[in-house]
């Protein structure tokens, strides 16, 4: 067999046994073509669960790669405003490597090599790139602090903190930087790690709400692109699996509900909890669809529910929101309405009327409960990253819903 895959003619020993002997000695046959369709090698193609695979670990390995890269640019920050002061004055742009001292000469000489080559091949796009310190890894700049402690001592509580959390990065690093895959586990230890580190570094994103919605680095580098949407589940189950009611009701300072019954609040949140928050200062409106209205009874028909059923329950949630509010010295601070208009959605909206407020929205659909519609998790402020300034007046979805709650308040009757 040749290595075009051509089959050559057998030799002398073939016409012993019998082959033809009418080629002359001198001649050479050509050689007969052979099927090779079936001798390439494995098949290449991938199928479903093969691309499911591979986007599943570059989703992982995203979301690493953000955290990863905002701890250390974080880090790279601090290590700068510290030990710059001390040995630019000195030593001038050579202030890395003389930092660094002896026991760092090995990285820090290959870190000026890697910048020369940089310069050389036209890799350093941005000017404020081409220093030592841009070249330098987070272990690399880990030892730099953890060399100079004393100097970098008075703006941290613990050192042990900081090196914990540095420590728990380090495996998700170098899974990352190889490109293996990540499994889930790393990766929440990651972000919870970068979180903390980040808030340490005083490099938090420092978003009002985000101590009801913790800020997410995804949302904070591309969150621009999805409105003020930072959460969306299939229904609310997977909602309050993840975004427990007490976490969102808990410590409001205002709270707005529109919907059919608002079973979210009602059934999940205690009039006791709701009564301390209404005395400790919180205000609350309450919008419910009027149980006599002519909308219920198309909406129990669209469920196919019995006559009545829907408005029996949304009368009992209106009962237990009165006798919450009956029992505040401050009446006015906990108000119940109805309104008779189609019901289109469902929202609450915690402190909407400042920068820090979240919501949970979800639209009704004709043949499903309000449980298993699907959610958005909304976050006021329009943006938390504006990528466009020229586009920072739009308002996002969040405003939108606002807006419309407080039409239908207008429009809508106080319950006695």
């Amino acid at each position: 067999m040749s290595s075009g895959g051509l089959e050559l003619p057998p030799g002398d020993s073939g016409r012993d046994e019998g082959g033809s002997t009418d080629t002359p000695p001198s001649a050479v046959s050509l050689a007969r073509p052979v099927d090779t369709s079936s001798q390439i090698g494995p098949e290449l193609n991938w199928g479903a669960d093969a691309w499911r695979e591979v986007r599943t670990r570059a989703q992982r390995a995203g979301r690493a790669y953000i955290w990863l890269n905002l701890v250390e640019q974080r880090l790279r920050a601090v290590v700068a405003a510290v030990l710059r002061p001390i040995y630019e004055p000195v030593h001038g742009d050579d202030w890395v490597v003389a930092a660094a001292g002896p026991a760092g000469q090995e990285w820090v000489q290959r870190a000026v090599a890697v910048r020369e080559v940089s310069r050389r091949k036209g890799y350093l796009l941005d000017p404020a790139d081409d220093n030592v310190l841009s070249f330098l890894t987070l272990p690399q700049l880990r030892e730099l602090m953890v060399q100079h402690w004393p100097c970098f001592e008075p703006y941290f509580d613990d050192r042990r903190d900081v090196e914990l959390a540095l420590d728990e990065l380090e495996v998700t690093r170098n899974v990352v930087s190889r490109n293996r895959a990540l499994s889930e586990t790393v990766l929440a230890q990651a972000e919870r790690a970068s979180s903390r580190l980040l808030e340490i570094l005083g490099g938090d994103a420092e978003v009002p709400s985000a101590r009801r919605l913790p800020v997410d680095a995804v949302e904070d580098i591309v969150g621009d692109r999805y409105a003020d949407v930072v959460g969306v589940h299939s229904d609310r189950v997977r909602l309050l699996r993840q975004f427990p009611a007490e976490d969102l009701f808990g410590g409001a300072r205002r709270l707005d509900a529109i919907g059919i019954g608002l079973n979210l609040l009602v059934q999940n949140f205690s009039g006791r909890r709701l009564l301390r928050l209404a005395e400790a200062g919180g205000r609350v409106r309450l919008l419910f669809l009027n149980p006599a209205s002519s909308a219920v009874k198309r909406r129990e028909r669209e469920l196919g529910l019995k006559r009545g059923e829907l408005s029996r329950s949304v009368e009992m949630n209106i009962l237990h929101m009165r006798r919450v509010r009956a029992r505040l010295r401050d009446p006015g601070a906990f108000q119940i309405h109805v309104f008779d208009e189609t019901p289109r959605f469902t929202a609450y909206m915690v402190d909407g009327d400042g920068a820090d407020g979240v919501a949970v929205i979800q639209s009704y659909l004709r043949r499903a409960r309000g449980m298993e519609a699907p959610v958005l998790v909304l976050r006021s402020g329009s943006r938390v990253v504006k990528a466009d300034e020229a586009r920072g007046g739009e308002h996002g979805l969040f405003e939108t819903y606002r807006e419309e709650f407080e039409s239908v308040w207008a429009d809508s009757r106080p319950v006695s």
